[in-house]
């Protein structure tokens, strides 16, 4: 069962960095950059869930919950376009469940990690445990406040959908690019060359974020529209 697996892992990987890629570049609300969004959740999805299957039977429980994450921000961040303004599903609250157990676990492994003399375990440095194990716990804090008031609209449900997208695009080029650099030639290895494109969703992100929190939107700004932004990374 491995083979096959890790064949699609990989597929939809490469699926993912590239309709990432464009989903970025085209205009957004444009029916290239709405194509090309629906290809990047599916090839997520995928890649989260077979990536998951695969370190689960190496016991690689960092890369497990890795790619738990990337399945939990693609989802709800794509659910935060589907949703009517002002309403929650049940699956939220499993959703949130779901991102406080992942934080937890991975929080959990961090410790563990440091207290073996911090020690980088099997390829990761102790900092990114903790790293990793402080953004689902966020995302959580997010649902909650979400849950709590009835649902979100407008920039709200635009600002959940954006940078979850974004971190699950930057999970799997940091995962590409820095950790799979032996698919590279051997002068790039180590190289500040593939660190570039490894965090490069992280400042798009940020670009993002305050292009979409400091545009004023125009009075009776239509739910139509907003549905029609946050329906694509």
């Amino acid at each position: 069962m491995r083979l096959p697996v890790l064949v699609l892992h990989i597929t939809a990987g490469i699926v993912g960095l590239l309709s990432g890629a464009a989903a970025m570049s085209f205009r957004k609300g444009s029916p290239r950059h709405r194509a090309s969004g629906n290809v990047f959740v599916m090839s997520m999805l995928i890649m989260g869930a077979c990536g998951s299957y695969l370190a689960l039977m190496k016991h690689e429980m960092n890369n497990v919950f890795g790619g738990l994450l990337t399945f939990y921000l693609v989802t709800t961040a794509w659910l935060a376009g589907r949703h009517d303004d002002k309403e929650t599903r049940i699956f939220d609250w499993g959703a949130l469940l779901m991102a406080l157990a992942i934080g937890a676990s991975l929080l959990t492994l961090g410790i563990r990690a440091a207290n073996r003399q911090g020690e980088p375990q099997d390829g990761v440095p102790v900092g990114m445990y903790f790293f990793m194990g402080t953004v689902p716990l966020l995302a959580a804090a997010g649902d909650i406040r979400m849950l709590m008031r009835g649902g979100i609209s407008g920039t709200q449900r635009l600002v959940r959908h954006l940078w979850r997208m974004c971190f699950a695009l930057f999970i799997a080029t940091g995962s590409f690019f820095l950790g799979q650099q032996q698919v590279f030639p051997a002068f790039l290895r180590g190289s500040p060359v593939l660190f570039v494109p490894a965090i490069l969703p992280l400042p798009l992100l940020i670009f993002w974020l305050l292009r979409v929190l400091l545009k004023k939107q125009p009075a009776g700004f239509e739910r139509k529209q907003s549905i029609a932004a946050v329906s694509q990374p």
